[in-house]
């Protein structure tokens, strides 16, 4: 039985959703109703789409055979990305194995927030999520396909992609993951290493051999950031087989999870056996469970923006509290990086996800009966995947922990909330990632120190100017304001105060990383500043309170919210490295409580 808050929360869900989910999967059964889409192409337009298909042409012209659009984000630029190289290949040949084809309907682009942390390109990197869909739809657009593979990792592009399948709903889709890289130097002490560098401790010498120590290979980096957030939430939500999110890349059981993403997904087209389209899979208690496995294993603020305008693009409305509510009764099962000290490729050998499914459904806090990829179930997801001499195969999961200092039973958890928490009060409404943060650091009320960029924060550091407990607000870092950048960069100089034991929090309209850790950060903040949120009302020495504990994001000084809101100069952000390209999106984005998308808020 589903525990009473989870089916509570799912109701309203599905209540707050019934007239846009309603005319979602009305004009998902219309477009599905035609059946395969290139029979319906002219012969010029047929001969178009066949003529570079080499051996598959003759399949394809016979319209009987299952063909499989692979929407792909592979760069060679990004490890995450890199292994996907070889898969347009391995999905081809067992695609014909299956009596099916495959082609490469189009790529899309994947940037590297780890790359861009810092820079002017970080003003990109929220905004590529919604060219991500839009890419996704134009390779789409050309309806010669019975089912589709999207192949993605990171933190904007499996978002992106999982907008583009529900607006093309009416297709089967199975999204292929890469894996993890191999462990390298343990995250924590690369953050050491940064803390230092930020310090002046040491030099950048040190800290280069640092940072290729720990991200050295092929494969998605291995702290629990938004990257591995995301493969998290692909199989709780089932969109991918089973166990396939933390197997690494270039191994023989990667290759066949591979190949056998090809031949499900053909099964799941109308010409298979199995007719499951992603409009099915993906309903409000698909999301439910995606929430749950967020709060349970600490995941990413970032999801918080993003599941929001993924189920929007399924006609189904989330609003934090929904997150809030699902969070104060879903324990806190795993202890990853920044969580902890192990990385994923730890929380995997130790249970990992089908363990982490195996004991929320045993709570009650998972809804079961959700479709997905595997068939009807949740419980297929608490298998893991086995290469034996016979082929790849599905064995029974732990039944128990293999590491309880990473991964524990949800009837004895590491606490007994989820990982993020919503403040809410006469500052905003924000969010909380709360799992890294120690106890005695969740409540902080102290003046503000008030800056509109992160250089002007560093810059201030250097100074020596930031002494005493404060409240740091870095705002017009909102999606309208500049694209909504990650602040991540401010993380060593916040760890070196607290450090030094001063009380600190940041508040801001911005975003912090999905590693973000030990400082508490109420981000996401809205109303954001250009939207003269009271933000934006703020001055050095107005006393802030930060509570996590009790949800509470106040301004207490008098007067304050009597203050014509400030307006900043914002010239410096509107060209250089593309961000002209991106005016008119700046333009029509939505609140980050909405989504913060282009498609609506």
């Amino acid at each position: 039985m589903v525990q009473s808050v989870i089916k509570r929360v799912t109701d309203r869900i599905t209540e707050r959703s019934s007239a846009p989910r309603s005319a979602y999967l009305e004009r998902m059964e219309s477009a599905g109703a035609n059946g395969p889409a290139r029979a319906h192409l002219s012969c010029s337009g047929q001969a178009h789409a066949y003529a570079g298909a080499g051996e598959d042409q003759q399949k394809l012209a016979g319209g009987t055979a299952g063909n499989l659009g692979i929407v792909t984000s592979y760069n060679d630029m990004l490890s995450a990305h890199q292994p996907f190289e070889r898969y347009p290949d391995l999905i081809r040949r067992a695609a014909r194995a299956a009596g099916g084809t495959a082609q490469v309907a189009g790529g899309v682009p994947a940037m590297c927030d780890g790359v861009t942390q810092g820079a002017p390109g970080m003003e990109l990197s929220l905004f590529s999520r919604d060219v991500i869909a839009l890419a996704a739809g134009v390779a789409l657009s050309h309806n010669t396909f019975d089912a589709a593979l999207f192949l993605g990792v990171c933190d904007k592009i499996v978002p992106g992609l999982v907008i583009a399948a529900q607006t093309f709903g009416h297709l089967p889709a199975v999204f292929v993951p890469a894996g993890p890289m191999t462990s390298g130097m343990p995250n924590d002490e690369k953050a050491k290493v940064r803390q230092k560098f930020a310090a002046g401790e040491c030099g950048r010498a040190e800290l280069m051999a640092a940072e290729m120590a720990a991200y050295h290979g092929p494969g998605t980096c291995t702290f629990y950031g938004t990257a591995n957030t995301n493969q998290m939430l692909m199989e709780f939500m089932g969109l991918h087989l089973p166990g396939a999110s933390f197997v690494p890349p270039n191994t023989g059981l990667r290759d066949a999870l591979t190949e056998e993403a090809a031949r499900r997904a053909l099964a799941l087209s109308a010409l298979g056996n199995s007719y499951t389209p992603v409009a099915q899979i993906l309903d409000e208690r698909a999301y439910v469970n995606g929430i749950v496995g967020l709060m349970a294993t600490g995941g990413s603020t970032n999801l918080l923006i993003h599941l929001v305008a993924m189920a929007r693009a399924g006609g189904i409305l989330l609003d934090w509290a929904d997150f809030a509510e699902i969070s104060s009764v879903v324990p806190l099962v795993a202890r990853v990086y920044p969580n902890g000290l192990a990385d994923v490729n730890h929380f995997h050998a130790a249970g990992g996800l089908g363990y982490t499914i195996h004991t929320l459904l045993e709570a009650g806090l998972l809804h079961p009966d959700t479709q997905t990829v595997a068939g009807q179930g949740l419980e297929r997801y608490t298998q893991e995947p086995k290469l034996t001499d016979t082929g790849l195969t599905w064995q029974n999961g732990p039944d128990h922990s293999l590491n309880d200092k990473i991964l524990r039973p949800s009837s004895d958890p590491f606490q007994q909330t989820g990982g993020l928490s919503r403040l809410t009060g006469s500052l905003g409404t924000a969010v909380m990632k709360v799992s890294a943060v120690a106890p005695e650091h969740r409540v902080v009320e102290a003046p503000a120190r008030v800056f509109h960029d992160q250089e002007e924060v560093k810059s201030a550091f250097k100074a020596g100017e930031l002494t005493g407990d404060m409240v740091v607000v870095v705002r017009f870092q909102g999606p309208k304001a500049n694209g909504m950048p990650e602040l991540h960069s401010l993380t060593p100089i916040l760890s070196i105060l607290q450090g030094r034991g001063q009380k600190v929090a940041l508040v801001t309209d911005g975003r912090m990383s999905g590693a973000s850790g030990k400082v508490p950060a109420a981000i996401h903040v809205v109303p954001e500043a250009l939207d003269g949120g009271p933000i934006a009302q703020l001055q050095d020495g107005d006393m802030v309170r930060v509570d996590a504990d009790t949800g509470v994001l106040d301004i207490l000084t008098d007067g304050a919210l009597d203050r014509a809101p400030v307006l900043a100069d914002l010239s410096g952000n509107q060209f250089g490295t593309g961000r002209e390209l991106f005016s008119a999106f700046r333009a029509v984005v939505g609140s980050a409580d909405t989504g913060a998308s282009i498609f609506g808020g």
